[in-house]
């Protein structure tokens, strides 16, 4: 499943950066004016506490200039809890939102860690292979391991196929055998057969 790439990251002109005893907020995140409401959001990425406000906004805000700044703010806020709010995005029938927390969670590995376990075996299959993109560019030591995991588990083949995916780039010596064992359960699928043998291919290649 392709994504689309986003930026959350939004600038906030001079003219309206907050004062500092509006730095945190989070009233403002209500104000009639777009703009007031984005540089709340700004503002608030500094502000931990403020993570129940912003994804209470995230879930509210028309404007995509202020979901834009909200979803940075999450991201900067560095918190487990803002992690797990970005998380049930996945859930959202919003491609866009979708996609953009996916890159906002990419920029949390450790925060990542402790949610994505959980939405690896998520019921809805959508939901798994979400969560597998979100490892795609993810710099954390366990990203190998948490693929491995779920090819060794999966049921779903297009879930297997996008961990397959991930795994030609970051698939170590580790992974040979989970990756066989898959090419034989899901012997017949085309698609896993061309992914699991790129992965051995690769494998061998930088023996």
């Amino acid at each position: 499943m392709p994504l689309i790439k986003h930026t959350a990251a939004a600038s906030v002109p001079p003219a309206l950066a907050l004062v500092p005893d509006q730095q945190c907020d989070t009233a403002l995140l209500d104000a009639p004016d777009a703009a007031v409401r984005r540089a709340a959001a700004h503002a608030l990425g500094d502000c931990p506490d403020a993570v129940p406000s912003l994804l209470r906004a995230l879930e509210q805000e028309v404007e995509q200039p202020v979901r834009s700044a909200v979803l940075a703010a999450l991201g900067r806020t560095g918190s487990e809890e803002a992690a797990a709010g970005l998380a049930a995005c996945l859930r959202s029938e919003d491609a866009w939102l979708r996609n953009a927390a996916i890159e906002v969670l990419r920029g949390l590995p450790a925060q990542v860690a402790t949610v994505i376990a959980h939405l690896l075996v998520d019921w809805d299959r959508d939901v798994r292979i979400l969560a597998v993109g979100i490892l795609d560019t993810l710099r954390h030591d366990c990203v190998e391991e948490w693929l491995l995991q779920l090819i060794e588990a999966d049921p779903d083949v297009n879930v297997c196929g996008a961990a397959l995916d991930v795994l030609a780039e970051v698939a170590t010596g580790t992974a040979r055998a989970p990756v066989e064992r898959l090419l034989e359960r899901f012997r017949g699928e085309p698609y896993i057969a061309f992914a699991g043998e790129l992965v051995l291919g690769r494998l061998a290649r930088s023996r």
